[in-house]
Order: structure tokens, then sequence, then C-alpha cells
């Protein structure tokens, strides 16, 4: 079958994970009402292209934390992509570094740190879980720092597991021959089988429920890397994020895994970028399938997307050619896109060029 579009390889990876696997990388919490609205939203936004304009050179660069980057779509840490490919982590790696964008490695992930690092060259964040035992956490951020990557990722909106029927029916466990890689020295990197799902008791175990804006300014005591915080999705806590000194914040409903009947990442972007007041970059994951979704969102004020299953389907569809196809046709899509509503770089995007649902019908925005 031809791919033409990033949704298609969902199908192929349904057809060759094992079950437990693909509804461990596909199902959200509980009645999945946030899981379908965070695509969903996306079609209630709908474009006020401009016509005439000299399109006839289009220009995705842009940058990240300084960091110069193809385009501003990035990959999301998604946990333990063994599962989906023998090469995981490390495909996915190879894969962004040769787009020329940035990878986001999981603390859960099935690949190392270091054997992350040892890809090559390219540009890497980490995202940070925080464990009960801050040694753990310390030597964790060290090992980041040490092997060159460039910021954290810490995730906010997990305190505990979200309610993942799927996960509970299958008796969700790391399959016998993984382990989460960078806890294997720690006594830290199995997960167990259980009568429920056994991260969900492996996250009730170790990860620290007591979690707090003051650990945002504890982690920036331990590292000097910029601090994301993953997980915002109102304005008091985008102001709470910036007041706490982070480097920027992502809005992110932990692709509808955590809290049930939140609204989708790109209804609570504008709300979060109105709160920061350009003090700092926001940027969204959850949804984003098409590169028509990555420029309402850049329209909505994001300074980028990070996109997660999309990554977790592909690699298990083709492994790292299929994560270079899904970043090249979003980069495409993207790059239409802008043509076609009168863009010719990445800034020249702007909130005149969508119309969501919340505006007022009867006044047209101002170019």
């Amino acid at each position: 079958m031809e791919i033409t579009n990033v949704m298609e390889y969902e199908t192929i990876a349904r057809e060759k994970l094992p079950k437990m696997v693909y509804d461990y990388y596909a199902s959200g919490a509980e009645d999945q009402w946030t899981l379908q609205e965070n695509r969903n939203a996306f079609s209630r936004i709908l474009f006020r292209p401009r016509i005439l304009i000299d399109v006839s050179s289009i220009d995705t660069t842009t940058t990240t934390l300084g960091f110069k980057v193809s385009m501003p779509i990035m990959i999301a840490p998604t946990a333990m992509q063994k599962m989906a490919h023998p090469e995981g982590e490390l495909a996915t790696a190879r894969a962004a570094s040769a787009a020329g964008t940035i990878m986001t490695l999981s603390s859960w992930g099935t690949s190392s740190i270091e054997e992350v690092a040892s890809t090559g060259p390219g540009i890497r964040f980490f995202q940070l879980s925080v464990y009960k035992d801050r040694n753990v956490v310390i030597q964790l951020v060290k090992r980041a720092e040490s092997a060159g990557f460039k910021a954290i990722a810490l995730t906010v909106d997990s305190p505990r597991l979200g309610r993942r029927e799927a996960d509970i029916k299958n008796r969700f466990t790391l399959p016998s021959n993984l382990t989460l890689k960078n806890f294997e020295g720690l006594d830290l990197g199995k997960i167990d089988r259980t009568d429920d799902s056994g991260l969900a008791s492996y996250v009730a175990g170790r990860v620290d429920r007591s979690l707090s804006w003051k650990d945002v300014k504890w982690l920036q005591t331990i590292t000097r890397l910029p601090i994301l915080v993953k997980g915002v999705i109102t304005a008091e806590d985008a102001s709470l994020a910036v007041q706490a000194g982070a480097a920027g914040v992502i809005v992110s409903n932990h692709g509808a895994r955590q809290l049930d009947y939140v609204p989708a990442t790109i209804m609570s972007l504008e709300e979060v970028v109105n709160a920061v007041q350009g003090k700092v970059p926001v940027f969204l994951d959850g949804g984003v399938r098409r590169g028509t979704d990555v420029f309402k969102a850049l329209a909505l004020g994001a300074s980028g997307v990070l996109i997660g299953r999309p990554v977790l389907f592909s690699l298990a569809a083709d492994g790292e050619a299929g994560v270079r196809k899904v970043l090249q046709m979003l980069h495409d899509e993207l790059e239409l896109t802008m043509a076609l509503s009168g863009c010719r770089s990445i800034k020249e995007i702007t909130r005149a060029h969508v119309v969501t649902p919340w505006d007022n019908p009867h006044v047209a925005p101002r170019l």
C-alpha cells in the first residue's frame, strides 16, 4: 500500500503489533473523549488564505530555544519504543537528525540516554519524570547533560497515571526481553505483571506525587539546561511556569491519557499563549496528524508542535524509514499549506490566517 498520509500508518501498526502493545500506544483515558477531541478540534478551525502573493520560495526553518531546525515539527517523548520496532528510540533519533529536527527522549525509553547519543549528531531533549528518590532524578539529569542533550522537558501532569482501561484489560506489562534502559542500573528497569496495568502500579510506587512548583526551581539548581514545563493547559499555570523560571511550556494533555474531558490542546493553546505574553515560547502536542494542523497551531501562537503516536505507528510499520517519511510528509504538507495561505516563512503565519469557533463572526481579523 502506498502511504499518502500520516494516519495510514496506524492501520498498518494495528495489524503488525501485538494487541497489548497497540492498545498501549493508541488508547486514552476512561471514555477517550479527549482522545477524539484532540483530533476533532482541529477540524473546527478554518483558514483565511491570502492570494496573489509570490510563494515561489517557501522557508519552513525556525528556531527552538535558539537551535535552528528545518521545521517547527519535533518528536514528542513516547515510552518503550522497542515494543514497536527492535531499534526503537535509536531509529527515531536517526530519523529526527536526518530531518533536521529535535527528538525528545522519554525517561521510560527502552534505549538509554547514552545509546541515543551514540547514534550520531542531533539536537535532543530529555523528558523527565520525577521519582520519589531525588538521587535518581539528579543522576538522570546529569547523564542527559553529559550526553549532550539540550533541554529538559519536565512532565507535570502525571502525579498518578490516568485510568487507561485497555491497559487494565490487557494486564499491560513491558515484554520480558525489554527494560526501561535509563533505570537498569538503579534496579528500576522492570515493570512487573499485576492484576491491573503494570505501568500504573510502577508509577504509583515510584513517581513523586508531591511534585510542585518549588521543584521546578529545585531542578534549576541541579542543571544548566533550559526546562520546558510539559502538561500546561490553563492560563493560570502558564503564568506560574513563567514565574518559576521555565524556559518554555508545552501545551499537552498527555495524549489524552491522563484526565479525560479536558479540552483538546489546540483549544487550550491560545489561552496559554496570551498568558505568557511572549516571555517564553509555547509548544503544543496532541492530535497533530497533518501539515494543516501544524499551520493552525502556529497561527494561534505556538512556536512549534511535537508528534507522538505518528512516530510510534510509523516505527512499527517501517522502522527508521517510516519515521523519516512521517516527518517528510508533515513538512511537505506544512509547506503546501503555507503556499496556499500566502505565507513564505514561519513568521508570516499570523492569527489573521485562521478563524476559530470563539472568534466574533461579525468582525474580520485585521491583517
